[in-house]
Formats: structure tokens, sequence, C-alpha cells
């Protein structure tokens, strides 16, 4: 039985954490996304779990596009793989297009804890939900 999503967020600029300089490194891909040192500590534990992170970006939310993040056991035969610091994060090539250039953060909060896409240069503008984007890809 695969485990719940872990959150489908758009960081919101009011959010103070998300608004600061993130701590990351590039990874060795031609694909580029980066990863914060929460989110490799994250993903180390999901995949001792036997798990890996697919980010996924979806039509939905008020302003046309919202993220996906699941846990998936499997990589698909068209999936890219982006490896950083040890740990997988498996998108489509569809989806890279729309984060191609994203910081994958993970917050971990007393209310709640997640992987979130921050400082996303595809992104025209998102909306107030937090949730849904536009991009400069329309």
């Amino acid at each position: 039985m695969q485990p719940s999503i872990l959150r489908n967020v758009q960081t919101l600029s009011w959010k103070p954490f998300c608004q600061l300089p993130l701590p990351v490194r590039k990874c060795s891909t031609k694909h580029l996304l980066f990863l914060t040192e929460n989110s490799i500590q994250r993903l180390k534990q999901i995949e001792a779990k036997g798990f890996l992170m697919r980010i996924l970006v979806d039509s939905g939310g008020c302003s046309g596009f919202q993220y996906k993040f699941q846990l998936v056991d499997k990589i698909q035969e068209t999936d890219k793989v982006v490896k950083q610091d040890g740990v997988v994060v498996v998108v489509d090539d569809v989806s890279l297009e729309f984060i191609k250039g994203s910081t994958i953060d993970y917050e971990d909060e007393l209310i709640r804890s997640g992987f979130c896409v921050v400082d996303n240069p595809q992104v025209d503008k998102s909306c107030s939900c937090g949730v849904s984007f536009s991009t400069k890809l329309d």
C-alpha cells in the first residue's frame, strides 16, 4: 500500500522561511533541479523505506497548474531521474519543463510538514491559495 501524498503545495511568499535564500547545491544532471539540505535528509529517510519521490505538475487550481508529490516504488521507463548527494527525485518529461531550475525544499512545521517547490524560474505568477501557479510556458 502506497503511503499518503506528502503535500501538494506551491510555497507562498508570505511564509517567512521561504523568502530567505536557501542553502542548496547544484545537482549533477543536465535537467537542473536543486535540493536543499532539508529535502535531501528527508529523501534519505524515504528511500530507506524503499520509496522514491515523484514530482508531478498537473492541471488544476485557480491559476492553471499545481505541484504534486508522490511516493513511488518504481521508476517508469520514460522518467527522468535526478540524483544529488545520494538521493533520487523522479520526474516525467512534461513536468520537468515546468520545474526546470527550481529548488525543492522540505518544510517541517508544527502544524504540517512536506515538500515544496520554491524559486521556480518557470512560474509567471502564483495564486494566493498557494497551491496553483501559471507559467511562462503558457
